[in-house]
């Protein structure tokens, strides 16, 4: 096994850069935001931006700049916390599945591709309009939609290494099966399974967004990035900043998600290549 040469990747170091600095704002949200989120002041409704409202204001007269560092709280943790909660739903199915194989796996699989034959915003909107709109209703719907993408995801990964010669010298060297995915195919799928979770936080913010945008969401007056861009929608024509601050704060946190991921899969790649 050749070992891969160790080197700086930029990509990587602003992806995450960028991702700590939006979390760090977040959580000193009391501390950085210039108002009150939810204060309004009417004779400053739709104001641009300047010294007191450095992002301006809605049309409710409250600052856009609090509430957008106000939203990181929702919808940046939001995406982390939904995101780590499907994986653990979805890690031990995708596990057993994946390395007992057998007549329930075929059957489970193909309820698996029946749910991915459908598109995965039409199923939450679905889904959310059966249980209501609100922000834990919101959450239910993104996990039971997403958990079969990492179900399927995981049982490729390890049906792959199942594979490999030393899973068959660990199978005859008598140990169990729970061992053998604990100890020897859990470390192997770590990688892609980072580069898998930092890629969906950046779509789950999306969904977010735009299940918000739709009212199916999160409720105002709540300082959330697509709450914002439903209210800014009919003013984006006379008062354009509304709209373009809060779509550029979920532009950034995907891009920065999509370079962690993007950095992430090619050391990968690169460190498979070299064994």
């Amino acid at each position: 096994m050749k070992k891969v040469p160790y080197s700086v990747d930029a990509g990587l170091i602003g992806g995450a850069g960028l991702l700590i600095f939006i979390c760090l704002a977040g959580v000193l949200a009391p501390w950085l935001a210039p108002h009150d989120p939810l204060a309004m002041d009417l004779s400053n409704r739709l104001s641009s931006p300047g010294w007191t409202y450095p992002f301006g204001t809605d049309h409710l007269g409250r600052c856009i700049l609090s509430r957008i560092i106000y939203g990181i709280r929702i919808s940046a943790v939001f995406a982390v916390l939904v995101m780590i909660c499907t994986f653990l739903i979805s890690l031990p199915v995708g596990l057993l599945t994946g390395y007992l194989r057998g007549r329930t796996d075929h059957l489970f699989m193909r309820f698996i591709d029946g749910m991915l034959a459908i598109p995965d915003i039409v199923l939450t909107i679905a889904i959310v309009g059966l249980l209501g709109p609100g922000f834990v209703n919101m959450a239910i719907a993104i996990i039971l939609v997403r958990w079969a993408n990492y179900v399927r995801f995981i049982r490729s990964l390890v049906l792959k290494v199942r594979k490999e010669d030393y899973i068959l010298s660990a199978r005859m060297s008598g140990n169990s099966h729970l061992r053998i995915m604990r100890r020897y195919i859990l470390p192997e799928i770590f990688s892609p399974l980072a580069v898998f979770g930092a890629l969906d936080t950046g779509k789950i913010v999306l969904a977010m967004a735009g299940l918000s945008f739709l009212g199916l969401g999160t409720q105002p007056p709540t300082p959330e990035w697509g709450i914002m861009l439903h209210d800014a929608a009919g003013y984006f024509q006379i008062a354009p900043h509304v709209m373009v601050f809060p779509g550029l704060a979920i532009m950034f946190f995907v891009f920065g998600c999509q370079l962690v991921s993007g950095r992430f899969s090619r050391r990968h790649t690169a460190a498979v290549k070299e064994v």
